[in-house]
Parts: structure tokens; C-alpha cells; sequence
């Protein structure tokens, strides 16, 4: 791998938090997950009344991740909660009002006692653990999403920055298959130059076996026999593209570029040639190669579905 070329893992972690001021006063903080996927898939959770940043949220994934899993989540804490309560007294306050002020107006024959409109453990629910968006100008929504959003890219830088580190420590694992499945080749080519040999002194063994039920086969025919075996048993081929898709391979991983679903594709190439050659052999120790082959080649596979 090139000097300075990494990988990016799919996997990694990261958190952001910080504080509010003014009416949107809070405290936040963002989780960032992420593990391995086909593609990007981006789940957000927000609490009530942050839908609005559901889109910037996913444009700013976008930039920074091209696959993976992504969790987002965004824990929003009030600034006049009750402690150790989560309720938003600014908000409960508000809506007890609220219930009161229409009450007066349209009298209990519309809205009947408060206590059973609107129990207090209902109003509860609705002030707890949320920020009172409803309440807030647009402005300050606005304001309060541009804060939360780049809080989010914090935490996003930080992600990446952990998958690139995970991407770090699988890079010398992946490359060192690689270069078992390398090696694997050469040792296969080797071998494979004395599969005609070895397929002529075989067919003689099987012709002598016969000998007493069959015609002795001239020098020319047996020639001819021994040839087309060599042929069907050729495994240069295979042995050639096994070692540019290596090459091939080498030449993404040292780019240091997302390159996951070209790695996955060409490990599909690697088996399938890797599965032809088992096929063809006739030689016990070329099939025991083959088959060491197909090992290094899904170890390797296992590994690239992590990386970006």
C-alpha cells in the first residue's frame, strides 16, 4: 500500500454536546453510530419539535459518508428543567395557562372542569424531556437549528475520523490476504507446469491397466489422448486473471479512496476463477493449493465488507 493511503472502516463512533442561549436555551448532545452497509442508510432520531432538522441533518452525511449504516441521535435537555425531573417548567407553566385562558373564554360548559380536560400528569407528559417549539418565533427556530446542525458536523468530523482509524488497523489485515492469495498463485503455476507430465504418466498407467480388453494405442494416438487432457486441465487462464485482479486489487487499496464495492466485486472474481481451477486440477497437491486459495480469498472477502 502506498506511503500515507488508508482505509475508512464502516464502523466508529462519535459524540458532540454543547449549550444553547436565549429563548431556545438548552443543552444538546449528538451520538453518531455507524456500521456496515451496502449503501448509505441514515436513521435519525430527534426529539418533538426538531423536525426541522431532519434534512439538513442527511444532507450533512451526505457529504461526509458514501456507505455505511449511520444512527443520528439528538439528546435536548432545557435549560429551566427541574433537576433530575426533565420537565420543562417554562413549558408546564404555559400550557396550564393555556388550559385556564380557554377555559375562561368559552366556559366550563365547553371545556368542563381543568382537572378533567387536562389531568396534570397528561400536562406532565407533554412538558417533559421536550422544548416548547410551538412557543418559539421562527427565527429562533432558525438560530437553534444552524447551532444543532453544526453540532452535528462535529460530531460527524469525529466519526470519520474513527472509521478512518478503525480503517487504519484493517488495512495491513486485508493487504496481508492479499498477499497470501498472491502468493497461492505463483505456487499454483508452479505446480501447474507439471500437470501434463503428470497427466501423460497417467493415462499410460490407466492404458496398461486395460491392456488385455483394448488395442495398444499408438505413440501418435497416445500423444494426441495426452494433449487434449493437458488442454482441459489448462489452468493458465484462470492463473493469469487471478493475478491481475491482485494487481487490481493492490491498485484501489493504495488510492486511500472508498473503494468497498470494487474490492467486494473483484473477491467475487478471485472465487469464481478460484473454483474453476479446483475443478481442473488432477493434481492432488495443485487441488490442496486451490482449495488454501478459496480460504485466503473468503478471509479476505469477510474483511472488505467493513470498508467503504
Amino acid at each position: 500500500m502506498a506511503a500515507g493511503a488508508t482505509l475508512n472502516s464502516m464502523t466508529g463512533f462519535a459524540r458532540s454536546e454543547g449549550r444553547l442561549e436565549g429563548k431556545a436555551a438548552c443543552g444538546w448532545a449528538w451520538e453518531a453510530k455507524s456500521v456496515n452497509s451496502k449503501n448509505l442508510d441514515i436513521r435519525l432520531r430527534t426529539p418533538h419539535g426538531h423536525d426541522s432538522i431532519e434534512l439538513p441533518a442527511r444532507q450533512a452525511v451526505g457529504e461526509q459518508f458514501v456507505r455505511g449504516s449511520i444512527n443520528l441521535t439528538l439528546v435536548v435537555t432545557a435549560e429551566n428543567a427541574a433537576a433530575g425531573t426533565g420537565v420543562d417548567e417554562a413549558v408546564l407553566d404555559a400550557l396550564i395557562d393555556l388550559v385556564k385562558r380557554k377555559t375562561s373564554q368559552h366556559g366550563t360548559a365547553v371545556f368542563g372542569n381543568v382537572i378533567e380536560l387536562a389531568r396534570f400528569d397528561g400536562l406532565l407528559a407533554l412538558a417533559q424531556g421536550r422544548q416548547a417549539s410551538e412557543l418559539l418565533d421562527a427565527e429562533t427556530i432558525a438560530a437553534r437549528d444552524v447551532a444543532l446542525i453544526a453540532g452535528l458536523k462535529t460530531a460527524l468530523v469525529a466519526l470519520h475520523a474513527a472509521r478512518r482509524q478503525e480503517g487504519a488497523r484493517l488495512a495491513p489485515v486485508v493487504m496481508g490476504h492479499l498477499e497470501s492469495i498472491a502468493a497461492l498463485c505463483v505456487e499454483a503455476r508452479a505446480l501447474a507446469a507439471t500437470q501434463p507430465e503428470a497427466l501423460r504418466a497417467r493415462l499410460l498407467q490407466q492404458l496398461e491397466e486395460l491392456a488385455t480388453a483394448i488395442p495398444a494405442l499408438s505413440p501418435e494416438r497416445l500423444a494426441q489422448e495426452a494433449a487434449l487432457l493437458a488442454v482441459k486441465a489448462d489452468i493458465r487462464e484462470e492463473l493469469d486473471r487471478l493475478t491481475a485482479h491482485v494487481a487490481q486489487a493492490r491498485e484501489l487499496l493504495a488510492k486511500g479512496e472508498p473503494c468497498g464495492r470494487r474490492l467486494d466485486f473483484l473477491s467475487q472474481e478471485f472465487n469464481r476463477e478460484a473454483n474453476t481451477l479446483c475443478s481442473k486440477s488432477s493434481d492432488v497437491a495443485l487441488t490442496r493449493v486451490g482449495l488454501a486459495l478459496k480460504t485466503a480469498i473468503d478471509q479476505f472477502r469477510e474483511q472488505i465488507q467493513n470498508i467503504e
